[in-house]
């Protein structure tokens, strides 16, 4: 069966895998995987990726990351012919090192964002590589210690991570800490990682019902993980909405576009709606102008949050808003100067 083509949609969160060829040792010693952290550090932020998870085992690794413009397909190419260079070179071994291209599957962020990044830091103590949960803490090779606060990584994202458990930092890490630790007992999550139907109606428990109650026949793909609606508007997005956003970009519009554009369509002065406060007119602005600039032009939440004072968890929470509002109002994003 031949494999199908990589989703590759800006802004989307992914969970990427690497392993090595015949599950043989990518990782050798402490120098292999800083040498790889290093390339991280500059590949992330250079192609404008955010990393939440990640872990280095010794023949695989495990990312949850939020891709750039560019999409994940650029920076895991840079990154893997560069480290597979240097390894062969360093261990003095010829061919390949990876098996096959890396493996990458599109999640549903506001289900799975937590559990996958609770999933992929309990691995090196699935594996056996710590003993317990204490050692996790201060393990360097896992990104579990950068969100206890025990090492740090810059190009980790923290602060999105967190601000899902609590806004403040101590609360926040206390109630992490809390989630992995009850993680444990949950062993190994195929519904996670495993392939097709089964995980896009959310594992075998969500399959049961579904089909106990008659509505088995639901949207799947082995490359998305998420509710059937999410994977039938993520191909969806693939198809058509790829397009549109390059298409938008090409013609000019940009954040400061969409901004004016809403300006114009709520009679706000911009400045307002950029301000801060919960007035319902300037909230509405800000929820539309947050939607269309992360659905139509693939803005990172990050980026967005900059530009209103705020954090992206609460840049995602307008996003969801300002669908809302658009599918009341009928707004268009269209207007006589594109």
């Amino acid at each position: 069966m031949p494999r199908l083509s990589r989703l590759d949609t800006p802004g989307l969160l992914h969970h990427v895998m690497i392993r090595g060829i015949e599950r043989r040792k990518i990782f050798r010693d402490d120098e292999d995987r800083e040498n790889f952290l290093e390339r991280l550090s500059i590949l992330l932020p250079e192609t404008k990726t955010l990393c939440y998870a990640w872990t280095l085992m010794p023949n695989h690794a495990r990312f949850l990351i939020r891709s750039g413009p560019s999409g994940i397909s650029l920076l895991m190419r840079r990154l893997l012919t560069g480290y597979a260079v240097y390894f062969n070179r360093r261990h003095r071994r010829h061919g390949q090192l990876f098996q096959n291209r890396f493996k990458s599957i599109i999640c549903q962020e506001d289900a799975y964002l937590q559990e996958l990044v609770r999933y992929i830091h309990l691995n090196p103590l699935r594996a056996k590589i710590v003993q317990d949960l204490n050692a996790l803490d201060g393990y360097p090779y896992c990104g579990h210690g950068v969100l206890m606060g025990t090492a740090e990584m810059e190009w980790q994202d923290t602060e999105y991570v967190l601000e899902y458990f609590s806004r403040s930092l101590p609360n926040s890490r206390k109630k992490y800490r809390a989630y992995v630790e009850q993680g444990i007992a949950l062993g190994r999550r195929p519904e996670l990682v495993g392939g097709g139907l089964i995980r896009s109606m959310g594992g075998w428990k969500e399959a049961r019902k579904m089909r106990l109650k008659g509505q088995d026949r639901i949207k799947g793909d082995q490359r998305i993980l998420g509710e059937g609606d999410f994977v039938s508007e993520v191909l969806s997005e693939s198809r058509e909405n790829f397009n549109r956003k390059y298409d938008l970009k090409r013609r000019g519009v940009d954040f400061h576009w969409i901004l004016e554009r809403v300006s114009s369509l709520f009679t706000l002065e911009k400045d307002y709606i950029l301000g801060r406060g919960r007035q319902k007119d300037r909230v509405r602005a800000r929820d539309l102008v947050s939607y269309w600039s992360v659905r139509e032009l693939g803005i990172p939440m990050v980026e967005l949050a900059k530009y209103f004072d705020t954090t992206p968890v609460a840049v995602g929470y307008a996003v969801k808003r300002g669908e809302r509002l658009l599918k009341e109002e009928r707004y268009s994003l269209a207007s006589d100067d594109i």
